[in-house]
This record gives C-alpha cells, sequence and structure tokens, in this order.
C-alpha cells in the first residue's frame, strides 16, 4: 500500500507523510486582542448550517492573536485574526455549545493548509502585521491586495487577578468547544467531495489579563479591491454590531489537542455499530 493509513499526509503526497521531528502542539508566547459584540440574530443566522444554531445571545468575537514559539513550526511565528460566532450544535449524537469559526486570516502558508485541509477551519490569507501599541491602546489589522479588511482595538485596560482568571476561565467550562465545517469540493468545482462539521479542540492558558474597552471596525471592498475574499468580508461587515459586551488583551500559551483529545467530525446522527 502506498500510504500508511496511520500516518498524516498534505499535498503532495508522493514524498510520505509530514516529517514531524518534533510532533509538538503548544504554541510557547500567545498574545490576544479580543473583541465580542452583540449582533442580529437573523442575519447571523443566515450564516449557521444545521444542525448548529445561533447561541443563547448572537455574539460575533473577532481575536488577533500573535503566535510565538510555535513548536510544530521549529519555534516559528505567525498571526491571525479569526472571526467566530456563539452557536450550540444539536446533533442527534454531539450535542456542544461553544464558537463556529466563519473565517480566519492569517499570515503564512502552512498553519492556513493544516487548518483547511485537516481540521476544517475556515482559513485563508492576509497580510496581519504585528499588533502595535501606542498611548496604552492595543491595535491590529488585516489587509490583502493592499487592501485593508479590518482593524481591531482595545485601550482603558484594567488587569485581572489571578484568582478573577481562574473564575473566568472556571465560568466557560465545557461553553469552549471550537467548531468548524469541513468543505472540500469535487474536481470539477461543483458539489462537495467531503462535507461536514468539525470539532478542533485546542486550550488557551492565559496568564495574564486585561479588560478594557474595544472597536472592530470592517471596510466594505469591491471585486477589484479584493477579488477572491470581497464576499467574505462584506457579508461579516454588513453584521450589525449591537454594542461590544467584552474587550479583553490576554497573554499565554495555546496548546492544540490537549490532554489526547483529538479534531474529529461533529456527528450529526447517532452511529449504528
Amino acid at each position: 500500500m502506498f500510504f500508511d493509513p496511520n500516518e498524516e499526509y498534505l499535498m503532495p503526497v508522493f514524498f510520505g507523510p509530514i516529517p514531524r521531528k518534533v510532533i509538538g502542539r503548544k504554541y510557547n508566547d500567545v498574545t490576544s486582542i479580543i473583541v465580542s459584540y452583540l449582533t442580529d440574530r437573523e442575519q447571523l443566522a443566515k450564516y449557521i448550517p444545521a444542525p448548529f444554531e445561533v447561541g443563547e445571545l448572537p455574539i460575533i468575537t473577532v481575536s488577533y492573536a500573535c503566535n510565538k514559539g510555535v513548536e510544530w513550526l521549529a519555534g516559528r511565528s505567525y498571526n491571525l485574526i479569526g472571526v467566530n460566532a456563539s452557536v450550540k450544535f444539536k446533533g442527534k449524537e454531539d450535542q456542544l455549545e461553544g464558537a463556529l469559526t466563519l473565517a480566519m486570516w492569517e499570515n503564512l502558508t502552512d498553519p492556513i493548509l493544516t487548518g483547511r485541509e485537516i481540521k476544517g477551519i475556515p482559513k485563508i490569507y492576509a497580510d496581519i502585521p504585528d499588533h502595535q501599541i501606542s498611548n496604552g491602546q492595543w491595535r491590529a489589522n488585516a489587509s490583502h491586495f493592499g487592501n485593508q479588511i479590518l482593524k481591531i482595538s482595545a485601550d482603558n485596560l484594567t488587569p485581572l487577578s489571578e484568582k478573577d482568571i481562574a473564575e473566568a476561565k472556571k465560568s466557560m467550562q465545557g461553553k469552549d468547544n471550537w467548531m468548524g465545517y469541513k468543505y472540500i469540493p469535487n474536481p470539477n468545482g461543483v458539489g462537495p467531495a467531503v462535507s461536514y462539521p468539525t470539532l478542533f479542540p485546542s486550550e488557551n492558558i492565559a496568564t495574564e489579563v486585561w479588560l478594557g474597552q474595544g472597536e472592530v471596525h470592517w471596510e466594505h471592498l469591491s471585486w477589484e479591491q479584493n477579488p477572491t475574499q470581497f464576499h467574505i468580508i462584506n457579508a461579516l461587515a454588513d453584521l450589525p454590531n449591537l454594542g461590544v459586551i467584552y474587550t479583553a488583551v490576554t497573554k499565554g500559551t495555546t496548546e492544540l489537542e490537549p490532554a489526547g483529545k483529538r479534531i474529529r467530525e461533529l456527528k450529526e446522527t447517532v452511529s449504528v455499530s
């Protein structure tokens, strides 16, 4: 058999499985800017496929992360900005509460490929420079083809105590499931060769947290300005911001698939053995 069923492969597959000298899944130095805001439930629901449904509150969370010391990249770094919707997954077998990633921009090819092909995370490329800090305000942005997509900021920050950080983490238990939707089209581009929801476990361990006031500003772009992403950007920009409910800057670590939890397909129906 050409392929070992117990190994991980990515295209091009002819040269064997992924040569990971260290199967490290830890991100050793992560700085994040996080802004969550309420939006219109009906408008958000248009982008949420069944058996997902909008969560108790229709919340959009925009998160910037500067990832340094990434073990599986031999200590290298990359940045991302993700857009997540609060959802419930109501399959007959799996029933979870958490966040569905609607889009995630990253500035490095390698995590984009692994995220899309393996995990079902809808990753796309953007230029994302390291965050800037000026007069107490933290700022980050993403652009593509020389045109800005969005910018995120946080200021008037107040630090949380270790006790408050621990209590906040405890309050999120059972609600911190990260979900995506894996879709790979047929060779002719029409219809799916692969189509199913996914669960990609990860653990964000914050050692420092500051709360404050935040903003997210979206641009509206034309086909000429961003021919491959303008429809995504404009759809997200058109979701109304009905009020920011949470803003944080965090520093800490991230671990993918912690404690042996593996990325998997979410089950919409009960398995028959």
